[in-house]
């Protein structure tokens, strides 16, 4: 990959170069990234299994990753109070820079929505009382996400919309909450009906993201997804809005920085 100079560095917004997936590499993986002028990586956490390999992480590369803590919805069980009191106990103990990934899951399985919506709203009050961003996961669940954001929204609540791909009426319902769009490797997909939604989104409603090592954009595609591949992010938004690379790179970058306080 050739190295391309911005104006201002790339932040990853949602990457989970924590996991088991990069534990033969990482180092090398988050040298890659600062080698392609991403600068930032921020961490959701999944569920108290991950807690300790995202906390390492972040302590080894306290100036490159920022962690986040919460319950990801598809680790929402039977034993899901236990596994919210691990979260509060972690957000008393140490900082964190935003709570994610929470929010709702009716892709995979559909029989714990109730107990998904409830630590969904247990969290957001826990981002109220620590004055922190929520990361939402909302797959096959927007109308089940966005009523619960609504609800709760008293202008205390902020955060992005992870993994952004539905449609115009759907962006302009986030933006008009006051949240952002994470955008990350399906805008770069052939098939993509993203291109033309962000048309309709200012740029200064946007933060990029990778979701390694998920979604990997082209013209990786294929391989293992890694916050070094977030310039193919950026030059494609930068294609869609007619702008220059550097100037999606600063824009971006001052909405992750605004919003996470890094």
């Amino acid at each position: 990959m050739s190295k391309i100079e911005y104006f201002d560095m790339l932040i990853d917004t949602h990457a989970h170069i924590y996991s088991e997936d990069f534990m033969p590499d990482v180092d090398e993986v988050l040298q890659r990234a600062y080698d392609n002028d991403v600068k930032k990586i921020i961490l959701p956490n999944i569920d108290s299994g991950s807690v300790k390999r995202l906390l390492d992480l972040a302590d080894a590369y306290p100036h490159l990753c920022y962690p986040l803590m919460g319950l990801h919805p598809t680790s929402v069980a039977a034993d899901y109070h236990e596994e919210l009191e691990a979260v509060e106990y972690w957000l008393e103990k140490r900082k964190f820079y935003g709570v994610g990934e929470i929010g709702i899951d009716l892709y995979w399985d559909r029989s714990f929505l109730k107990e998904q919506q409830d630590a969904f709203r247990h969290q957001i009050k826990l981002a109220k009382s620590y004055q922190l961003p929520i990361v939402i996961h909302h797959r096959d669940s927007f109308d089940e996400t966005y009523s619960i954001i609504q609800e709760e929204q008293d202008g205390n609540l902020r955060g992005i919309f992870h993994c952004f791909t539905g449609n115009e009426e759907e962006a302009q319902k986030i933006t008009d909450l006051g949240f952002m769009l994470g955008i990350g490797g399906v805008v770069t997909f052939k098939n993509s009906n993203l291109p033309e939604v962000l048309k309709i989104v200012p740029l200064k409603n946007l933060v990029i993201e990778t979701d390694a090592p998920y979604l990997t954009p082209m013209p990786k595609r294929g391989k293992r997804n890694e916050s070094a591949y977030l310039v193919y992010v950026a030059q494609t938004v930068a294609k869609i809005y007619d702008i220059s690379v550097n100037q999606v790179a600063e824009i971006t970058t001052d909405n992750a920085r605004n919003l996470f306080g890094i």
